[in-house]
């Protein structure tokens, strides 16, 4: 079994004259991923490995998400691929996992987070909000091979 955690990134503040790169979260933005994090901890899984977009807004929720769940950042990496609107990246980004990790949570963006949790889980989803969580199981051992898989999770800030 394979194991995606697809986190969007907080509220992002576009009150400073900053690149898309740059925009930093909200204070609303820190709160929704706290809450997110310690509800997603309390039922926690291994994770093999975490993975965020370069921009700030996604660095920055990742690196608050994974503090409050204990996560060593010894195991976190960036990826250019996952700055992306569209999916397709992400997508490409995936099915390129190393076989070694089953569990793997990335920190990104919309549209290509809603975009994926519908094409690959087994629910619609309108809208995955700003420091929501979607978990994606996978009948697989090769991340190549990912197709339709089950949406195993959801947790969004207005639920909790």
């Amino acid at each position: 079994m394979k194991t995606v955690i697809l986190v969007r990134h907080g509220k992002s503040s576009w009150e400073y004259n900053v690149s898309d790169r740059d925009r930093p979260l909200m204070e609303r933005g820190i709160k929704d991923v706290n809450k997110v994090a310690k509800e997603f901890s309390s039922n926690l899984n291994h994770i093999d490995a975490a993975y965020s977009s370069p921009a700030n807004r996604a660095l920055h929720t990742a690196m608050i998400f994974l503090r409050a769940i204990n996560y060593s950042y010894t195991k976190f990496q960036l990826s250019n691929d996952l700055y992306d609107f569209s999916g397709e990246d992400v997508c490409r980004f995936i099915k390129g996992l190393n076989n070694d990790k089953d569990t793997v949570i990335i920190f990104g963006h919309n549209e290509a987070f809603t975009h994926i949790a519908n094409s690959l889980g087994n629910m619609y989803i309108d809208n995955v909000p700003t420091s929501g969580l979607v978990q994606l199981q996978f009948d697989t051992n090769d991340w190549g091979t990912v197709t339709k898989g089950i949406t195993v999770r959801t947790l969004f800030p207005k639920q909790l």
